[in-house]
């Protein structure tokens, strides 16, 4: 099991260790400032950390060590061609930027590409990295796709890439989940792409394009890397399942007690394992019942469970963001961050939690190191 993670808030980036039995937190790194993505390289173990610096945009940063850190370019757009069409967001009727809004998701090459990253912003820019993030290229293949045209922002004003999953099994096979856009798939490294996503639907589309898989607002998708044809998606409209790398999606109809939320883990050895963190609806994004609890299905979806040991069970206004809940490489310790501030941490499977602090800024995203 590990014995360290990192924590990214509105306000800094912390890295929890284990000392004595207890969880501790170092000093706050990066303080003042949002940390929406963090990484950690098992490959070779070094950090990166995305900051955002408000006024000043959007910053990467490399650690080796977790205390001395180097900063990088952030993901850069191209200057817009004078010939590119004019894309507007088609909920908004904005112009969709050529410029760096966030940096929404952060995830490493293959075992057999060193040095690779992938990175996925606002306004809907899929980057890679060759070099540890010295420098990005944009995936043109994706940014200049026609399909691109329908996607269209969520939370956000801008559509984002907010998923990004490399199959152990070959490099070449990257599937990218997208708010408001779908999934969309390259098997040749990001020379090309495909709209994937059967099955899926979506409410709030009128009914005639509602099944359009280019339009679909996935919260998070996530794979489990033991059989990485098995994908679990926490939708705007539920939680669907696949067993065929995303192409095709099934819609789970006993999600307990809701199937609306944003974060979704997957264990990393049993692919029909996976936890959630349910929510009322868009239009109330609470806890359900003011309870905040986890589901969890070892079944493929057929069953669920719900724990709520050790969280919070009267009205609880928390809220767990996409990146904000992770599984281990044991499969039997989660973490659990909240928009209140509250980390918690489950040693059981996440049947019982303990909270570590509920002194945090609103939490954007954990992972174990």
């Amino acid at each position: 099991m590990s014995d360290s993670f990192l924590v990214g808030t509105r306000k800094g980036l912390l890295t929890y260790r284990k000392e004595q039995g207890r969880w501790c937190a170092g000093p706050i790194q990066f303080a003042g400032s949002k940390v929406p993505m963090l990484l950690s390289d098992a490959r070779d173990g070094t950090r990166y950390v995305a900051v955002d610096e408000g006024h000043f945009g959007n910053k990467m940063h490399r650690s080796s060590d977790g205390e001395t850190w180097e900063e990088l370019p952030p993901p850069t757009y191209p200057a817009k061609p004078d010939d590119a069409p004019l894309v507007l967001c088609p909920m908004r009727k904005k112009e969709i930027p050529w410029s760096l809004e966030m940096i929404w998701s952060l995830e490493t090459g293959g075992k057999d590409e060193p040095g690779v990253l992938w990175c996925g912003t606002i306004p809907g820019g899929l980057f890679k990295s060759a070099d540890r993030g010295a420098t990005w290229e944009l995936m043109r293949s994706l940014w200049d796709h026609p399909g691109r045209t329908k996607w269209f922002g969520g939370g956000y004003d801008y559509p984002g890439i907010h998923s990004i999953s490399v199959d152990p099994r070959d490099s070449k096979t990257i599937t990218v989940g997208i708010s408001c856009g779908g999934m969309w798939q390259s098997t040749d490294g990001g020379s090309s792409w495909q709209s994937i996503g059967q099955g899926m639907a979506a409410p709030y589309a009128p009914p005639e394009v509602a099944g359009d898989p280019g339009i679909q607002d996935a919260h998070r998708v996530v794979s489990c890397p033991a059989a990485p044809e098995v994908m679990w998606m926490q939708h705007h409209d539920g939680i669907y399942h696949s067993e065929d790398q995303g192409k095709n999606w099934t819609r789970i109809q006993t999600a307990r007690p809701s199937d609306f939320g944003f974060a979704v883990a997957v264990h990393p050895h049993d692919p029909q394992t996976a936890w959630f963190a349910p929510a009322v609806r868009d239009e109330i994004r609470l806890p359900v019942d003011g309870k905040v609890v986890v589901s969890r299905t070892t079944d493929g979806g057929a069953s669920f469970e719900v724990f709520g040991k050790g969280l919070p069970d009267d009205q609880a206004c928390h809220l767990i963001y996409r990146h904000a809940l992770e599984v281990d490489g044991s499969g039997r310790r989660l973490l659990m961050g909240s928009t209140t501030g509250s980390l918690w941490i489950s040693e059981d499977a996440g049947e019982s939690w303990t909270r570590i602090t509920a002194e945090l800024p609103p939490i954007f995203c954990v992972r174990w190191q």
